[in-house]
């Protein structure tokens, strides 16, 4: 094995790759003779089709998981000056989304396990906000994600925004075909909320490079979504007949070929990724000094990336000197994810700083996401667990008898 391993030496290793098929480049190349490039019937298809897989009652096609949390947290008439509860570990656009409607993101601090956003400190914030008058009437919504394609503990939080008369957003971005036992039913990501949302960007298991969708069992969310993403329009309207001030958020049916036909395979393409995921597993598992991502009993996962914690003996630098020994090895390894918090419009414009949230920062400064996709071979999961490991093993060895810089 170490001689075909070093065939791995000169190449390198993409952090991701979407997993195309034939069946997909002739899904696509059909859609380009047949179809409407742009507005055309693969739109639709896409909608109905997706609402069934996900279990609810609409979707709604846009051009990025982006626009899609933006029409998640529009449509529910959230606006300037309202508060919506959300994680501070996740990717930028589930905060951004609230400042697109000039509302501000209150962050809460994650489990410290499954890095999601944690219920008892949601219900700890709520009940501090509510003490004043005025932050209680703006507090409209609790925004949660699906970390690393893990549901995030929804019973509890539809029940704290029950309690509360708050709205519920899920950002499923990050777990198409990822299920959570609610009440001793198996739910998928994406019928949590009173909105949620997808993504089919490039590193996504259900990809066509760019677009996304909102997913909703309200039958005026839906309409609304639909209206703003085509620059105000009225359903059933004539063309030019605009009502609202909406937006260009279409998805052409180039684009929604290629997701139909990946989500016509989703179940192959989970189920390869699941392989890659356990192959670095065997790979990985008692390794000392690091912590895989851990899953609950109640959920099936969605393996969007595979991420890595390093123990609290590693430094920030220390984690970053690993993936630059990587990356001289020609693998690809990133950070996932910065706070955001630390991010400079929200330091300097909402007044967050370092210490606010511990759990996601420790979190962001030892987390690293190993290259992952579901075209990956043994040889190069092997290749890289193996310069990891050397890399661990190397950092560890320069501070034996030093001590470690802090976090």
């Amino acid at each position: 094995m170490r001689t075909r391993l070093k065939e791995y030496a000169h190449k390198k290793v993409e952090p991701s790759w979407p997993d195309v098929s034939e069946k997909d480049i002739r899904a696509v190349a059909r859609a380009m003779r047949e179809t409407f490039w742009s507005r055309g019937p693969k739109i639709g298809e896409l909608e109905d089709k997706l609402a069934r897989y996900v279990g609810v009652r609409h979707a709604v096609a846009v051009n990025s998981g982006t626009s899609a949390l933006h029409l998640a947290v529009e449509v529910l008439g959230i606006g300037e000056g309202d508060l919506v509860i959300c994680s501070p570990f996740s990717y930028v656009a589930s905060a951004n989304c609230i400042l697109f409607v000039r509302a501000r993101p209150v962050f809460v601090d994650i489990e410290p396990e499954t890095y999601n956003i944690d219920p008892a400190l949601v219900e700890k914030k709520i009940t501090q906000l509510r003490k004043n008058p005025a932050h209680k009437k703006k507090l409209k919504a609790i925004l949660a994600t699906d970390i690393f394609g893990v549901p995030a503990d929804w019973a509890r939080l539809r029940a704290i925004a029950k309690k509360y008369g708050l709205f519920l957003i899920e950002d499923a971005c990050e777990a198409m075909g990822a299920e959570r036992k609610v009440n001793g039913v198996w739910r998928k990501g994406g019928s949590f909320g009173d909105t949620a949302t997808f993504s089919f960007v490039y590193n996504k298991p259900v990809s066509a490079g760019e677009g996304g969708a909102l997913v909703t069992n309200n039958r005026k969310f839906a309409e609304l979504a639909w209206s703003l993403k085509n620059q105000g329009r009225v359903i059933n309207g004539t063309w030019l007949d605009h009502d609202l001030v909406g937006y260009n958020y279409h998805l052409s049916d180039l684009n929604s070929a290629l997701v139909l036909s990946q989500l016509s395979r989703v179940k192959e393409i989970l189920k390869k990724r699941a392989r890659i995921a356990e192959m670095y597993h065997h790979a990985l598992r008692g390794v000392p000094g690091i912590r895989l991502l851990t899953i609950p009993k109640d959920v099936k996962i969605s393996w969007f990336v595979y991420v890595v914690r390093l123990s609290d003996e590693y430094s920030r630098a220390e984690r970053d000197r690993i993936i630059a020994a990587l990356a001289k090895k020609g693998i690809v390894a990133r950070i996932y994810f910065p706070p955001i918090h630390y991010q400079k419009v929200f330091r300097e414009k909402l007044g967050y700083k370092v210490g606010d949230f511990p759990v996601a920062e420790n979190a962001g400064a030892r987390t690293i996401a190993l290259p992952f996709h579901a075209n990956l071979t043994r040889e190069e999961i092997a290749y890289v667990a193996e310069n990891f490991k050397n890399a661990l093993s190397s950092v560890a060895s320069d501070n034996l008898g030093v001590g470690h810089l802090s976090g």
